[in-house]
């Protein structure tokens, strides 16, 4: 009887990750991963806080990452490639190993957060928290009063937040979150919101110069500076950018929504003074927005003390100490 043999089957190999090529995979940090993988996903907030430009909301300072729409973060570039990305343990620790080459999806896994329904949180019964924050941060009072007054500034009942709104027409579209905790702040976005308009004082603009800024507390320092100075703050222009883009390999970066759209709002507009961070984000995004806007009278105007103008009024005031961004650096 002859014995009947079956063909074996095809074994696939699962490739073999070894503890060194692990442990190296989770030493790296995010921040450290986007720049040297991803450079185009950062965008930069303020300080050492970064965002991402697929999710907004998700932010990194001080070795860690939050993606506070979806609560959920993590310290580790591995954390994010697996809970974010959707990545295997296996593929992200190729990934970080440069082994694994970082393709763009072809489609979305997850719906855009832009495709959020905006909705601004609601607000608390008085802004004594916000008003008192800002205080503390040199802001004028009046300005402050100005903002409130004009429906651009308010305290979230929910967390006591600073609430920077920025509109579209008559029809708020962008919140900036500032925490006003006294020795750490968070920094954030209301879902949803539409980067191209962004917090900007007055509401409605006058004049031919605009001055530019990463952050709403920036640019609130600027008014209040001129205040100091016996200028009149109200004819100025101020627009926060929220944030800048960490500059590709060619030092060029993706042009702020928030200026393009500003500019395409406000035709009258010729002269552009970018007064953006001391830093090396700042001073690069700086430098690359100067070379798109070669139609326009652009001057560099950083702050002369301190990394940013909050930090410039803040000297000038005798202010000491600076807040702590939740997670990052101080602002």
């Amino acid at each position: 009887m002859l014995a009947l043999f079956s063909c074996p089957k095809e074994v696939s190999i699962t490739p073999y990750l070894s503890k060194d090529q692990i442990a190296a995979a989770r030493e790296m940090d995010l921040l450290t991963y986007l720049r040297r993988f991803e450079p185009e996903e950062l965008v930069h907030i303020g300080g050492d806080t970064y965002a991402t430009r697929t999710h907004d909301s998700l932010k990194i300072s001080n070795g860690k990452w939050c993606w506070w729409s979806r609560n959920i973060g993590g310290t580790t570039a591995l954390d994010y490639l697996t809970r974010v990305e959707g990545l295997s343990f296996l593929d992200a620790v190729q990934r970080i190993l440069g082994e694994l080459p970082h393709v763009p999806p072809k489609s979305e896994p997850i719906a855009p957060l832009s495709k959020t329904e905006f909705t601004l949180p609601p607000k608390h019964a008085d802004n004594r928290r916000v008003f008192a924050y800002l205080r503390s941060r040199g802001i004028d009072a009046e300005i402050i009063n100005h903002c409130i007054k004009h429906g651009q500034l308010y305290e979230d009942a929910a967390h006591h937040n600073c609430v920077f709104v920025g509109y579209k027409h008559d029809k708020p579209t962008y919140g900036a979150l500032r925490g006003t905790l006294s020795d750490t702040t968070f920094a954030g976005e209301v879902p949803g919101s539409d980067k191209r308009f962004s917090f900007a004082v007055p509401l409605c603009a006058g004049g031919k110069t605009l001055c530019v800024f990463e952050s709403a507390i920036d640019a609130l320092s600027y008014l209040t500076l001129l205040k100091l100075r016996g200028q009149d703050w109200r004819a100025a222009n101020t627009l926060s950018l929220s944030g800048v883009y960490q500059p590709r390999k060619d030092g060029s970066i993706r042009f702020p929504a928030a200026l393009e759209q500003y500019l395409k709002d406000n035709p009258g507009v010729a002269r552009i003074v970018l007064c953006l961070d001391n830093d090396g984000p700042g001073r690069a995004a700086s430098a690359a927005i100067q070379k798109r806007l070669s139609e326009y009278e652009v001057i560099d105007n950083p702050p002369r003390r301190g990394k940013d103008y909050n930090d410039q009024l803040q000297m000038v005031k005798g202010i000491s100490g600076r807040v702590r961004t939740r997670g990052g650096d101080a602002r």
